[in-house]
């Protein structure tokens, strides 16, 4: 039995639309679900993985861990993503995958991989695109890193989370859910709990969003895309209905 994610689906017609055919074996590619706790790492680092997941529910994370402790959070992940494509050609993981929230994941065995991608260039392609989003994803929070404000990270990170949730259905008008906390910012975007207290506030005295109770609301569409020098274009979702 096919195992269904509308995410997926969704996220496919703005990124690389598939035909039904197509879209089926993709659906019918995925074995079984497993249910992750939050905190629990879903794939290590070092590990050899022989299986790449799809996200049905819920919020994942990518993270590496410093010598001396600190973590890099290195990239956020809603549903609809496949977030460990890159497992089915490299040997070895370099970076830790975990649960940010409790989440749903669908398993793709690298076996199954391998025939569909031989047989459906065109599935092969869909997930190749998807890889180099990823990257163009890398590529905006190295800017950010370093090259723009506080203000402007934070500002730019909440629109991106914005745009690839909305892109799958998970919106509710100009409001989302935002599990993510400020040490988890902080971890992201490089910026201490001072300058995230502050321009959170700032965010909100300005009248650009309202945060709370884990949900998150798009006051200002506009000036949250100016305030953030935010351009949705490295993306790659189309026809993505923006404020």
């Amino acid at each position: 039995m096919a195992i269904r994610s509308d995410a997926l689906t969704a996220k496919l017609s703005h990124l690389y639309p598939l035909s039904a055919d197509e879209e089926e074996v993709l659906q019918n590619a995925f074995s079984r679900v497993e249910d992750f706790a939050r905190d629990r790492d879903i794939v290590r680092e070092g590990t050899k993985p022989t299986q790449c997941s799809l996200l049905l529910d819920g919020f994942v994370f990518r993270y590496k861990v410093l010598p001396d402790g600190k973590r890099q959070i290195l990239s956020f992940q809603v549903p609809g993503d496949v977030f460990d494509t890159q497992t089915y050609l490299l040997d070895t993981m370099d970076h830790t995958v975990a649960a940010l929230t409790p989440c749903r994941i669908a398993i793709l065995r690298h076996d199954v991989m391998r025939e569909i991608t031989e047989r459906f260039p065109r599935i092969t392609r869909a997930l190749w695109k998807e890889t180099l989003v990823e990257a163009a994803i890398l590529r905006e929070w190295l800017t950010s890193a370093g090259r723009r404000s506080a203000f402007q990270r934070i500002a730019h990170l909440i629109c991106e989370v914005f745009v690839r949730q909305r892109a799958v259905g998970r919106t509710r008008g100009l409001e989302m859910d935002w599990p993510i906390t400020q040490v988890e910012i902080g971890d992201a975007l490089g910026l201490t709990h001072v300058h995230i207290n502050r321009t959170l506030q700032e965010l909100r005295r300005d009248g650009l969003i309202r945060l709370g109770g884990g949900t998150l609301e798009v006051l200002d569409w506009r000036g949250l895309m100016k305030g953030g020098q935010f351009d949705p274009s490295y993306l790659q979702l189309v026809h993505v209905d923006l404020p």
